[in-house]
């Protein structure tokens, strides 16, 4: 079975040069929104992950938990969470309250993905450095997995000490919610894997998430975690028409502007190599986006792309998002659609074991 998720930026409609800060057209942007999200448990969606984004014009999704909480209170099954929190950003300590709590308020949905950042441009506007977002990272991950996992812990780092610290509540799901997180490379991976969390990515081309994936599960194995299809999310931007070929024009149309905005960062490796950094070190640049990040066409094609790329790199999610550059109206008839194409995927089957072996020693 792959699991089909939206994968949500959140994306104002406010028209080019407008004023993105339009209170009205904001209120609009956020009930319309809601309700799409709403639908989306009646037409079969597996979850929704909401990103996190800050100082973006038109991107109004700085606090992805709150809208986990307003979806939860008009949903009963959809499993809900962040892809991800930009952890740097937060004192963990007072994350890890908030995932309990939200744990609690959708009744034991809540799915937990963790990121180091959510682009370098963020970043800079702050003044962190990637040392200091590297440590805060790596640091926090130790507080937020001991807070959700143990009734009471003690912490001694660099950042933050405390003594038999205890959170409440507790989270409905235990020992924790699902934990991921989201990156680029095999290290970002293998240490996702090392804490038995799930791995999700998206941009960069097949053979890199093959090898990407197969570290994770490697890794996974040796800690003694649950590996295969069912740790693994792949990402991609999807288009469902009426059409096929409309579809599949207004989605690779779609691609090539989301390239060239992330080129207009820094040059990248081509990215079916898989050499490409992690994208939140604000030392680095945007990852180059992958001729295979476009997915378009009539409900069968979209389903025969996404079950073609999940069973070629072994994951058994999938999380879709929309062209950014669509109108009310595209977004809301291409997510309609939908329901076509997740019965078909629900049936689909993904084996274990079908990704390529990571060489030793290898990063990307």
């Amino acid at each position: 079975m792959i699991k089909p998720w939206i994968f949500e930026f959140f994306t104002s409609f406010a028209p080019p040069g407008g004023e993105p800060y339009d209170a009205a057209a904001c209120e609009r942007d956020f009930a319309w929104y809601v309700e799409q999200w709403v639908k989306a448990e009646a037409s079969g969606f597996e979850g929704i992950f909401f990103s996190e984004h800050h100082f973006v014009p038109g991107r109004f999704s700085p606090s992805p938990n709150l809208l986990i909480a307003a979806v939860a209170t008009r949903t009963s099954k959809l499993r809900l969470g962040t892809m991800g929190n930009v952890v740097p950003f937060y004192e963990p300590w007072r994350l890890a309250e908030e995932y309990a709590m939200l744990d609690q308020l959708s009744g034991g949905r809540l799915e937990i993905g963790l990121a180091s950042g959510s682009g370098p441009m963020e970043f800079k506007a702050i003044g962190m450095s990637g040392d200091t977002l590297h440590e805060r990272f790596t640091e926090s991950l130790d507080v937020i997995d001991a807070a959700l996992t143990q009734p009471e812990f003690s912490h001694r780092g660099r950042h933050w000490q405390f003594e038999r610290l205890q959170i409440a509540p507790r989270p409905r799901q235990q020992p924790a919610p699902p934990r991921w997180m989201t990156g680029l490379s095999v290290p970002t991976a293998t240490l996702a894997a090392s804490r038995g969390y799930k791995f999700s990515t998206g941009f960069i081309g097949q053979a890199a998430v093959r090898r990407i994936f197969a570290a994770h599960t490697e890794a996974a194995r040796t800690a003694g975690f649950a590996a295969g299809p069912e740790q693994l999310g792949l990402r991609r931007m999807v288009y469902v028409d009426d059409e096929g070929s409309r579809g599949a024009q207004i989605a690779t149309g779609a691609r090539d502007r989301l390239r060239a905005i992330m080129k207009s960062f820094a040059p990248q490796p081509n990215a079916a190599s898989g050499a490409v950094p992690d994208a939140p070190n604000p030392r680095r640049g945007a990852p180059e986006v992958a001729d295979e990040e476009s997915i378009g066409g009539t409900p069968a094609q979209v389903a025969e792309q996404i079950i073609e790329q999940c069973r070629d790199c072994g994951a058994a999610h999938f999380m879709a998002y929309s062209p950014g550059s669509l109108s009310r109206e595209q977004i809301g008839r291409s997510l309609q659609l939908w329901a076509d194409v997740i019965p078909l995927l629900r049936r689909a089957s993904v084996p274990a074991g079908v990704a390529m072996a990571a060489p030793a020693g290898a990063r990307t």
